[in-house]
């Protein structure tokens, strides 16, 4: 028999935030960035704070930040920056989406993260959670193993509806049959759309609109309690 495939969203669908901000800002208190790559996403976040701009926006702010000073960086620094992380934060997650994953994995399924941060931090987290195959950015490495400030196939990992399919076109022994997929904003609805069984998991407002609207789960964890709406 072939096996059927969850495909989960790790930022904020996983762990409890952007494993990207989080390691931006190690390499900044780290001296690896610049305080001034702080100061190109400070806006962004404290409109996000105050509820007067949206998160999506804070995360293209860090995004921009991010590979406007990751050049020149040393791969091997950034990956160890990325393990001490990994390794000070990688609990931090929702219950919901945890146990989630155990009991997927319990009945035979295959876990594929799909993700834009760096693969490199990614690894590292989703080790941790049994994961099968994991998707994220990836950045060109040029001579001396530093960054050139440059993203590899960022065609394919913008739209998360394309690592599906790949997935599907190239691993034979899984069935699209069954198929499910969490995530938390409307970036998201690529994949969800590419599934059996979609399940939005604290979505942004137009996730959940369009959510509602298509008949899909939603999920919301707040503190302790976990509700289907």
């Amino acid at each position: 028999m072939k096996q059927p495939v969850a495909f989960f969203d790790i930022d904020g669908t996983v762990f409890r935030s952007s494993l990207l901000i989080e390691l931006v800002e190690e390499l900044i208190k780290v001296n690896l960035l610049p305080e001034a790559a702080r100061a190109e996403y400070a806006s962004a976040y404290s409109a996000w704070q105050a509820r007067e701009g949206t998160y999506e926006a804070y995360i293209a702010a860090v995004i921009n930040s991010f590979l406007t000073h990751i050049k020149g960086v040393h791969y091997g620094d950034f990956a160890d920056i990325g393990h001490r992380v990994v390794s000070e934060k990688g609990k931090r997650v929702y219950r919901y989406t945890r146990d989630y994953i155990q009991e997927l994995k319990e009945e035979g399924y295959a876990l594929i993260a799909i993700s834009q941060s760096p693969k490199t931090i990614l690894d590292d987290f989703c080790k941790d959670y049994g994961f099968d195959k994991v998707y994220g950015r990836m950045y060109e490495i040029g001579p001396q193993d530093r960054f050139t400030g440059e993203t590899i196939d960022e065609h394919i990992i913008e739209n998360k509806a394309n690592i599906v399919k790949r997935v599907f076109e190239r691993h034979t022994e899984y069935t699209p049959e069954g198929s499910i997929a969490i995530g938390d904003t409307d970036g998201d609805i690529p994949l969800l759309t590419s599934v059996d069984r979609p399940i939005c998991f604290n979505p942004n407002q137009e996730l959940h609109d369009h959510a509602k609207r298509q008949g899909w789960d939603i999920v919301v964890e707040r503190k302790d309690v976990v509700y289907h709406l």
